[in-house]
C-alpha cells in the first residue's frame, strides 16, 4: 500500500480520469466536506461494492484522517494491487489550502459525536453521584467500559447507534449501516 500526499496529489490531478478517488467515510461526514470528484462508498460497503471500482485506473482511498482508508486498502488489497492511501485524509487535504466540496453547513464528525456524549453520560453520572445517590457512579463505570471495549475490538456501540440517527444520513438517503460483530 503506497501512501500519497496532497501536495503530490495536486499534480496527478491535472490529468482527468487518472486516479479515482474513494471516500471511505459514513455519508454524513462525506456530506460536511470531501475532495472534488470522489465518490463515497463506506467503509462497510467497500467489500461487496469491489465491482463498482473502475478497473484499469489507480485508486486512492480517504478518510478524515486517513486510518479508515488504511483498513480498507487492506481489505480490498487481495482484489486490486493500484491501490494509494492519503496521507492525513481530508483533513490533511484541506490543511495544504485545497477546496473541499460540502453538500451541508457543517456536520459533528461520528467520532466527535462518541466523546460528547460519552463525556456527558460520565458528567451526569458523576453529578447524579454526588447529589443523588451514591449508585450513580455505576453509569460513569458503565460508560468506561464501553469506551474500554470500543478500545479493544474497534467497534463501537455507541457509534453503531448514532450512526443510524437522521442528522447523520446525507440529505433523502439512509444513514450507512455500521459493522456487525457476529
Amino acid at each position: 500500500m503506497d501512501t500519497v500526499t496532497a501536495a503530490r496529489l495536486i499534480s496527478a490531478a491535472a490529468a482527468p480520469g487518472s486516479l479515482q478517488c474513494i471516500d471511505v467515510r459514513s455519508p454524513g461526514e462525506f456530506a460536511s466536506g470531501h475532495i472534488p470528484g470522489a465518490v463515497n462508498i463506506p467503509m462497510e460497503q467497500i467489500e461487496g461494492r469491489i465491482g463498482d471500482l473502475l478497473p484499469g485506473i489507480p485508486i486512492l482511498l480517504a478518510c478524515q484522517a486517513g486510518k479508515r482508508a488504511r483498513m480498507v486498502a487492506g481489505l480490498i488489497a487481495p482484489c486490486r494491487r493500484d491501490v494509494s492511501v492519503l496521507e492525513g485524509g481530508t483533513a490533511a487535504w484541506a490543511s495544504a489550502g485545497l477546496p473541499l466540496v460540502t453538500s451541508v453547513k457543517s456536520r459533528f464528525s461520528l467520532e466527535r459525536q462518541v466523546r460528547l456524549i460519552a463525556g456527558l453520560v460520565v458528567l451526569a453520572g458523576a453529578i447524579l453521584a454526588l447529589a443523588v445517590h451514591h449508585n450513580w457512579i455505576y453509569l460513569c463505570a458503565l460508560m468506561g467500559a464501553g469506551l474500554a471495549f470500543a478500545g479493544i475490538t474497534d467497534f463501537c456501540l455507541m457509534g453503531g447507534l448514532l450512526i443510524r440517527m437522521p442528522w447523520n444520513s446525507a440529505r433523502g438517503g439512509k444513514a450507512a449501516t455500521p459493522p456487525c460483530i457476529l
